[in-house]
């Protein structure tokens, strides 16, 4: 069973603000910071339901070496892992439920 990927309008915004964040301390560390999103998503499409439920069906992974939080749920029904925010780990998980 494949899962397909979508996202709020958002993500876009929160990696955007990650990578310059990363690139300001260390010229390549924003591609690292890509690479390790990239593949935290590509492992959570496999097995999305590894995940446990946090709040509200929202589940939270993380990519490696990076304290970054990926939140997203399931749509059972289309089989679409549909990602809330990728935003720094330590931030208050409000500002991410907000957004649903």
């Amino acid at each position: 069973m494949g899962y397909s990927l979508a996202y709020f309008d958002e993500v876009e915004s929160d990696i955007i603000d990650a990578k310059a964040w990363y690139k300001s301390k260390k010229e390549g560390l924003e591609e690292r910071f890509a690479m390790a999103v990239e593949q935290a998503l590509s492992n959570l499409q496999k097995t999305p339901t590894a995940y446990a439920i946090r709040y509200k069906n929202v589940r939270i992974a993380y990519p490696a070496i990076f304290p970054y939080a990926i939140h997203f749920y399931i749509d059972s029904p289309t089989n679409t892992i549909v990602i809330i925010a990728i935003v720094y780990a330590g931030r208050d998980q409000n500002f991410v439920i907000e957004r649903l």
